[in-house]
């Protein structure tokens, strides 16, 4: 191959950010398209009768904002908030919706083609939810489908 051949594929491999954060100990990451900001907004006001994953709103700079507890979507113990619990806001059905996290990760850039499909032994909403993985050289990162996490919550 030449190198101008070489780097005409490299050109056209298409690459997604993707913004990683922690649950428990679990790696997970979303595009960075979705994303707003991240926040350690976190003092959040309940809403009566809501289901157990909302763990209540904020008031985001005039905006309401409900916030989603990541730990119970995914089927995890509420989480505590901790010094590392950060709260990432994230655009969802034309409002924002914040996901409360235990702490965040680091951005990544990931070919296209190195996110594998999720693995088919997963079952339930743990399985609609990714959108695929990808292996680092410290473990695994669980690409998340924002639509399908808070279409199913």
């Amino acid at each position: 191959m030449t190198t101008a051949t070489i780097a005409a594929r490299s050109a056209a491999k298409t690459t997604t950010q993707i913004s990683t954060f922690f649950v428990g100990d679990i790696l997970l990451g979303l595009d960075i398209s979705h994303v707003q900001e991240i926040n350690r907004h976190l003092d959040v006001t309940a809403v009566p009768h809501s289901p157990s994953f909302v763990r209540g709103v904020i008031n985001l700079r005039g905006e309401v904002v409900t916030v989603v507890d990541m730990r119970q979507v995914l089927g995890l113990a509420p989480v505590e908030i901790t010094k590392g619990s950060r709260n990432v806001v994230i655009h969802f059905g034309g409002e924002l919706v914040g996901l409360m996290v235990d702490r965040i990760g680091d951005v990544l850039t990931i070919a296209d083609d190195e996110i594998s499909p999720p693995p088919a032994h997963i079952r339930g909403i743990e399985h609609k939810c990714f959108r695929g993985v990808h292996a680092l050289e410290s473990g695994i990162v669980v690409i998340l489908d924002v639509n399908q996490v808070l279409a199913d919550s």
